[in-house]
């Protein structure tokens, strides 16, 4: 049952790629690769159970923050075109005015 499971997950993280090497938008792309983050959470956490490893669910939370953490910080680059809390150089400052 487990293994069925293991393969589902699979099958919908090989789509989430193609849905972000496809995305008619950025924002598409974004929300695939958050989907592929979630589902790489899932299966760690479906393989941390099949091998009786509760040590794996640390990892998954862990890379879950990271995940999440990353797609904020892409976002908001996205949205501002400058990462947040960039420095500004004075050549920066001269460019626009």
């Amino acid at each position: 049952m487990y293994y069925i499971v293991s393969l589902a997950i699979l099958i919908t993280m090989i789509l989430a790629i193609v849905r972000a090497l496809l995305g008619p938008s950025v924002y598409d792309r974004v929300l695939a690769v958050n989907l592929f983050g979630t589902k790489t959470v899932l299966l760690v956490s479906v393989l941390a159970f099949l091998y009786g490893r509760p040590d794996f669910l640390d990892l998954a939370l862990a890379y879950a923050l990271i995940n999440f953490i990353g797609v904020l910080a892409v976002l908001q680059f996205f949205q501002s075109g400058e990462p947040k809390g960039a420095v500004e150089t004075h050549e920066s400052r001269e460019e626009r005015g």
